[in-house]
């Protein structure tokens, strides 16, 4: 495992070259040593209030189905879009929130610093395990009143999952009622690339449909990065599961009331653009997208990011 600095600037905006070009250099020197053999630690010139780091326990390479070890663009993506919000506004604050295919677990220990509760949920216990180690290492960067759960959750299981009485070691990331309660309570979920199969999405609307299907409205925001690869069905380069992933939403600007069939999830594409860089130091690229989903609901009415 590798571990991974995000360096966050945390003021109102986002991190200056220079402040970069700092920040790189340091990372240049945080494991020289002396004659002695101890370690030189550098020194900012800038106060260090100004600044939190995640530290985040990752693999550099994974096979599919340890995909959940690896840090992704769209992650760290996402990782902007809520710093974003938490500067700009306090639409974060005091919420309940929940991580689906939560990875590394990196965007839901940023709503924890504002959230009241946060659940991050991924399957099998060694992606579950590096999460809670990930917590672990932040423990100091995590806000101090929220209250944050590593849980499993299987998206081809039935929802709510079976209750547990008394944990033992191999079901510590089991459920009990009044986290089942709690999580009813979540307003924002977040998620980030786990659109690359027709498969794996088809289980993900299924577990959204169940999770946003109960009061209060919730939104989904969900960061994918379109992934191209030459397919003989198509005899062209094309980005495998987009579509069928699309096929899932009605765009936002349709008339509901000529299409009772239409989609049951209403999306909408966040502008890029208009999301400063926090975390150093990733190149976005350009196929990685923002969408804020909700379940459809003619009465329901869009949180302007």
């Amino acid at each position: 495992m590798d571990i991974l600095w995000i360096l966050n600037y945390v003021e109102n905006e986002p991190i200056e070259s220079s402040l970069r070009d700092e920040w790189n250099s340091m990372g240049a020197k945080v494991c020289s040593l002396d004659e002695d053999g101890d370690l030189i630690l550098a020194r900012r010139k800038k106060k260090s209030q100004d600044y939190f780091v995640v530290s985040i326990q990752h693999n550099i390479t994974s096979s599919i189905p340890r995909v959940g070890l690896q840090v992704w663009r769209a992650e760290l993506v996402l990782a902007d879009f809520v710093l974003h919000m938490m500067h700009k506004s306090s639409a974060f604050h005091g919420i309940v929130a929940v991580e689906l295919g939560a990875g590394t677990g990196l965007v839901g220990m940023l709503l924890a610093r504002v959230a009241k509760s946060v659940f991050i949920t991924d399957h099998g216990d060694e992606v579950l395990q590096n999460c809670s180690e990930n917590i672990h290492l932040n423990a100091g960067v995590l806000g101090t009143k929220a209250s944050v759960f590593v849980r499993e959750l299987d998206w081809n299981a039935s929802w709510p999952p079976q209750v547990l009485e008394n944990f033992s070691s191999q079901q510590r990331y089991g459920w009990s009622i009044s986290e089942i309660e709690e999580i009813q309570r979540a307003t924002i979920l977040v998620a980030a690339d786990v659109i690359y199969s027709d498969d794996l999405t088809d289980a993900f609307f299924s577990i959204l449909e169940l999770l946003m299907c109960k009061s209060p409205e919730k939104v989904l925001y969900l960061a994918l990065e379109k992934r191209y690869n030459f397919t003989v069905d198509d005899l062209d380069v094309v980005a495998n599961g987009y579509s069928h992933f699309r096929s899932y939403l009605k765009d936002d600007e349709e008339d509901d009331s000529k299409n009772k069939s239409s989609p049951s999830f209403v999306g909408k594409r966040i502008n890029l653009t208009e999301i400063p860089q926090y975390v150093v130091e990733y190149d976005r690229g350009n196929d990685v997208e923002i969408w804020q989903i909700m379940r459809r609901n003619l009465n329901s009415q869009y949180h302007k990011p």
